[in-house]
């Protein structure tokens, strides 16, 4: 049996690995969740008083302690990363980015008596809140 030289054991080796790492590329950029089946909301929150830490902290607890409904699949809870494009919106000061596994359980997240308790508590620190609400493309 004759030895590979290195040669071809660099090219047979580096083909490997590029078919593997393709691989895993395709099964990474795979999109198996039917229409429906999966759903964000995110939220953008302004602040009446924008420059206090405290009001910011507040909501940011706030937002913590709305995390314990059960319907949530995953949320992060953000502030605006410092990245300045022109299409860019930064005058939010944090966003609150949820997932579900339907609109369904988006819908009792709504109704759900922590979400209706945080409203209550929190309301009076944000001047607007904008929602986008997402599923997958069909």
């Amino acid at each position: 049996m004759s030895q590979p030289s290195r040669r071809s054991f660099i090219s047979t080796t580096g083909k490997v690995a590029l078919a593997g790492s393709s691989g895993i590329f395709a099964a990474n950029n795979t999109n198996d969740m039917g229409a429906g089946s999966f759903f964000i909301h995110h939220v953008f929150f302004w602040l009446k008083n924008p420059s206090s830490a405290e009001d910011k902290a507040k909501l940011v607890e706030g937002l913590k302690k709305l995390s314990k409904v059960k319907t949530i699949k995953s949320f992060h809870i953000g502030q605006h990363a410092g990245t300045t494009r022109p299409v860019i919106e930064k005058s939010y000061a944090v966003s609150w980015m949820l997932t579900f596994d339907s609109l369904e359980t988006e819908e009792e997240y709504q109704k759900d008596p922590i979400h209706l308790n945080f409203i209550k508590e929190n309301e009076a620190l944000w001047e607007k809140v904008v929602v986008y609400d997402s599923v997958p493309v069909a």
